[in-house]
């Protein structure tokens, strides 16, 4: 937080009641850093005002409620509002393929641009998920979001685990085990169709390659109740608060509020966590052209990371920070809707 991100909206809080007094709160209060927030706890009016300007307008309300009870408020947010470095084209729906239950319930998807700029799309090999349909969408300045799909029968949490790793190496220009077209078979595929062409080829071995996708537009929003998962570490940060201010007995509240939404021009997120303690020319030859369609046409993963540099406003050398590789959101995408109208 003392080495801000230009795209991302990052802050934390923590507030106590005013008569929740001890030598030991104190010192940890005074050790944090001068860019938390810290004040007396109030009102819910105060913590939702917090919520709202802290994320860029997009979750209204605090996720936990004040009683009584509430000793002590720790809170964090993330927010981000980009624009891609290049707009989607808009598609027919019939374009995710006849197998794809979205196609009759969507009108418009979303489509690379013919050129590509800004838009990186590929079929990966990954460990976790098997062979695996990729796209990449960049923003200026340098945030890319991920979306990753696998085939039917793959464990969501495998395949979350590969979108994460794969944005991560894309984003620090890791190597990426990319599948060639040419080692996989021509025609219709769950993921994606594979056609060849004969065409003026300038690659040295008269091989060339190049993909395409299309995938829905979407938006989501959700609450998950963090104080259900042990293993999360909230009950122990709580145990170590009600130490600090003094509690022999306390019951604690962790939530997390998270909106996003993905469309034609851009994306935009936001997230609080929140735990409430109380009580040039070449040489041309005849060649092959394979082009591949990836079609994310049944559920998949998205990921958001922060790269090494702005890839598509000129920057260099790089630019290196310490959100490099950090992905800030992620979603599983169960829900897609109709992209905008170009025309509208």
């Amino acid at each position: 937080m003392s080495a801000p991100h230009p795209l991302i909206a990052a802050a934390a809080g923590v507030w106590r009641r005013a008569d929740v007094q001890t030598e030991a709160l104190s010192r940890w209060l005074a050790s944090l850093p001068g860019t938390v927030d810290s004040d007396v706890l109030t009102d819910q009016a105060a913590l939702d005002d917090w919520a709202r300007r802290k994320t860029l307008g997009l979750i209204e309300r605090f996720p936990v409620k004040l009683t009584d009870e509430t000793m002590l408020v720790l809170a964090t947010a993330l927010a981000t509002k980009i624009t891609w470095a290049e707009p989607f084209d808009v598609a027919p729906a019939s374009a995710l393929g006849p197998h794809s239950a979205w196609a009759s319930t969507l009108s418009r998807i979303l489509r690379t641009p013919q050129w590509g700029l800004g838009h990186t799309q590929f079929i990966a090999a990954a460990d976790e998920a098997g062979d695996v349909a990729v796209h990449t969408a960049w923003a200026r300045d340098g945030l890319l979001v991920t979306s990753v799909a696998a085939e039917p029968g793959v464990p969501t949490a495998d395949v979350l685990a590969a979108a994460c790793r794969l944005a991560n190496a894309i984003a620090t220009d890791a190597p990426v085990a990319r599948r060639s077209l040419f080692t996989l078979p021509l025609g219709v595929a769950p993921l994606w169709e594979i056609t060849e062409q004969q065409v003026r080829s300038t690659a040295p071995d008269g091989r060339e390659e190049h993909c395409t996708a299309v995938l829905p537009a979407w938006s989501a929003d959700s609450t998950h109740d963090l104080s259900a998962h042990p293993g999360l570490g909230f009950g122990a940060a709580a145990a170590a608060l009600a130490v600090l201010a003094g509690l022999d007995r306390f019951v604690y509240e962790a939530k997390q509020d998270a909106v996003a939404r993905y469309s034609r021009t851009g994306f935009e997120a936001a997230a609080i966590t929140a735990m409430a303690a109380g009580t040039g020319r070449s040489i041309t030859r005849p060649g092959l052209m394979r082009s591949a369609e990836l079609r994310f046409c049944r559920p998949y993963a998205v990921v958001a990371v922060i790269a090494d540099k702005d890839r598509h406003a000129g920057h260099y050398p790089p630019v290196l920070s310490p959100w490099r590789g950090l992905p800030v959101f992620s979603a599983w995408i169960t829900q897609p809707e109709d992209a905008d109208d170009p025309a509208s």
